[in-house]
């Protein structure tokens, strides 16, 4: 089993309160995660037909089944348990990591926490594996991002278009399984199973046309208008639709970054997708070879490196503050991390050489702020780690 960061966090949540939730996409490895991290615990799955039963129709005597701590998987598929397990935990308030629930429809599963467990449950977030766990090694620690770069940061087996052709999904990489085969079962299983019969999307061709469009607009500022269009829906179905997407992890829209915290909500975000497999999937492109040559390759290496940041804030159970900056020039900083009052921009080149103008932003950018020596980075599809007009350089697997 792959080592994941997030089990540290689950174990000292799970010490905090009586009730934890683990969410994320479906195959992020939620059930793996908890059965490891609590192997003591009692462990039951509502997808099962007989177990959800006993839940919806008798939510006290099933939980009342259960003498000691418990994972009650794909929770949200009785949700009315939440208001029961309420109960529960507000009779014994020194219990601790009493519930573990787990679930992947996150739109649904978070409605009922919070109307039900709020103050008395701790929600992670479970992603895809992230690059530091697939070789092994701890995550570059955010606040140390544009300060300093291990000189020598451990590399993957596989090269940079294999690895994003093929992906994050835990399975993928524990069986060895051809990335495309997977995904294209694992698509089906979301448009079918998530989309239509949790949200009941009628016209379920079109919101596939819709997931495709969106993939072809990824790197973009995200027009609606232009989205909706396109596919032949209203502007209110398209926002519908693409706030179930990000709901449901399969994209992340950064927004701009402004000091006023009221224009970073009304002005256009970036459209970006969680897991690059996913987004090369649905670009149809079928072998990694072929990312070389196609026009999106900055686009899907730039999802890459906004998915890893947004990884590296969520598997340490905090939320991700990542936004992106351009004035009205035209002038363009790829990611902005916030940490506080302290900002580090990050630009992102799918290139493997560094070209001069590549910094010509960050300089610009520091220079605007008033602080030209303040930390900044630059990830690239290069191997090697190094400083250069005051820019810390990160190969493509440093993160």
């Amino acid at each position: 089993m792959i080592k994941r960061i997030l089990a540290k966090r689950l174990k000292a949540a799970a010490r905090q309160f009586p009730v934890v939730t683990v969410t994320g996409p479906r195959q992020s490895g939620k059930t793996t995660l908890v059965r490891d991290v609590f192997r003591s615990h009692a462990y039951v799955s509502l997808e099962a037909p007989d177990h959800r039963d006993f839940a919806i129709k008798d939510p006290r005597g099933f939980l009342g089944q259960f003498d000691g701590p418990v994972i009650l998987d794909e929770v949200q598929r009785a949700p009315d348990l939440f208001s029961y397990v309420q109960v529960l935990v507000d009779e014994h308030p020194d219990w601790t990591g009493r519930f573990i629930l787990t679930g992947s429809q996150n739109f649904l599963l978070l409605s009922n926490i919070s109307q039900s467990l709020s103050g008395r449950c701790a929600v992670l977030h479970l992603m895809p594996l992230s690059m530091a766990e697939l070789t092994g090694r701890e995550p570059v620690p955010v606040d140390s991002i544009g300060k300093s770069v291990q000189k020598k940061p451990r590399s993957p087996v596989a090269g940079l278009f294999e690895t994003l052709h093929a992906g994050f999904y835990p399975r993928i990489h524990d069986m060895h399984l051809p990335p495309m085969d997977w995904m294209d079962g694992y698509y089906q299983t979301y448009i079918e199973r998530d989309v239509r019969n949790v949200l009941n999307v009628g016209e379920i061709e079109t919101f596939g046309r819709f997931v495709r469009l969106c993939a072809g607009r990824c790197g973009g500022l995200v027009n609606l208008s232009g989205i909706a269009s396109d596919c032949g829906v209203s502007h209110t179905t398209a926002r519908r639709w693409l706030s179930v997407l990000e709901a449901s992890f399969v994209i992340i829209l950064l927004r701009p970054h402004h000091m006023n915290f009221g224009k970073r909500l009304i002005k256009a975000p970036k459209l970006y997708f969680l897991d690059t497999g996913l987004l090369c999937y649905l670009l149809q492109i079928r072998e990694h070879g072929e990312l070389l040559h196609r026009a999106e390759r900055g686009a899907v290496f730039e999802s890459y490196v906004v998915s890893e940041l947004f990884k590296n804030f969520a598997h340490r159970g905090e939320q991700p503050r990542l936004y992106f900056w351009r004035d009205s020039a035209g002038r363009e900083i790829d990611v902005i991390i916030e940490l506080g009052s302290r900002l580090v921009p990050v630009e992102v080149k799918s290139a493997q050489t560094i070209a001069s103008d590549f910094f010509d932003n960050l300089l610009y950018w520091r220079n605007l702020t008033g602080n030209p020596d303040s930390p900044s980075a630059l990830v690239y599809g290069g191997d090697h780690a190094f400083k250069r007009e005051r820019t810390f350089v990160y190969p493509w697997f440093a993160l």
